[in-house]
């Protein structure tokens, strides 16, 4: 029963970015309608997330397309923290399109209903496999700020932003949200990995290329805060950067199914 709450939360997330498309291109009501859209549909996959936990033996989100339901959950609740402001809806075109075509892929893959019992314990898979998927939540959203960024800052170069003025952050809140979004993911990822190898090495298993690259993000990232913090990078080098995390975050989940959850 709580498997039909994804289409509410769906519907939800799909009005959301049709809404926020129309916004982009006439602001007023679109940009009303698209806000309700996230808050109601993000309302709806908690209560399906509740069900799923209810009703689950052990850890309810152990497989890929399980994860996956609840990334597309963390990643919408760090948007809303903000985003539901007058100037963060044209980020919301870039967030909510991703966040209703995973769900539909952790629908596809069985994440939407109960997952089947895992080897690991509950609690190393809570700590592990929740602190991992906050950290990428908000390297995705770092990344859709400095997505942002960069679109706003070649239409101010190129003269053609006029219609925008009022409507969007500043470039330097832009970059300044996706730098402490980062300062804030980072630790997330930082812990998830110690709690994964802490197991590895209890349990003798195996240390593959899944694991290697998560580590060269987690690098990227540390790398990112350096450049940004004691060296000063600023602007559209940092923006790049946080995009080239990102890259490797979508290889990490890309790889999932491949390995942790084959």
């Amino acid at each position: 029963m709580a498997e039909l709450l994804f289409w509410p939360a769906l519907i939800a997330y799909g009005e959301a970015a049709f809404a926020y498309a129309g916004n982009a291109r006439r602001p007023g009501l679109a940009g009303i309608l698209a806000t309700w859209g996230v808050r109601l549909g993000w309302v709806a996959q908690t209560a399906l997330l509740v069900g799923q936990a209810v009703r689950a033996e052990g850890f309810p989100w152990d497989t890929w397309a399980g994860s996956l339901n609840l990334f597309v959950w963390l990643v919408v609740g760090a948007y809303l923290i903000w985003g539901c402001r007058v100037r963060y809806r044209l980020l919301g075109l870039a967030v909510m399109p991703l966040a209703a075509g995973l769900l539909v892929l952790a629908r596809i893959g069985g994440g939407t209903g109960l997952g089947q019992r895992s080897h690991y314990s509950s609690a190393f898979l809570a700590l592990h496999v929740g602190l991992v998927l906050a950290a990428f939540a908000g390297f995705t959203l770092a990344a859709a700020l400095s997505g942002l960024y960069l679109w706003l800052e070649r239409r101010l170069k190129r003269r053609r932003a006029g219609g925008l003025l009022g409507r969007a952050p500043s470039l330097v809140t832009l970059e300044t949200l996706a730098a402490r979004t980062v300062v804030f993911a980072l630790p997330a990822l930082t812990a998830g990995i110690v709690v994964g190898l802490a197991r590895l090495r209890s349990d003798g298993g195996r240390f593959d290329a899944l694991m290697a690259v998560t580590l060269l993000t987690w690098l990227v990232y540390a790398a990112f805060l350096l450049l940004r913090y004691e060296l000063g990078w600023r602007g559209r080098r940092a923006a790049y950067l946080a995009l080239a995390g990102f890259t490797l975050v979508i290889v990490v989940r890309l790889g999932l199914p491949l390995t942790h959850f084959s």
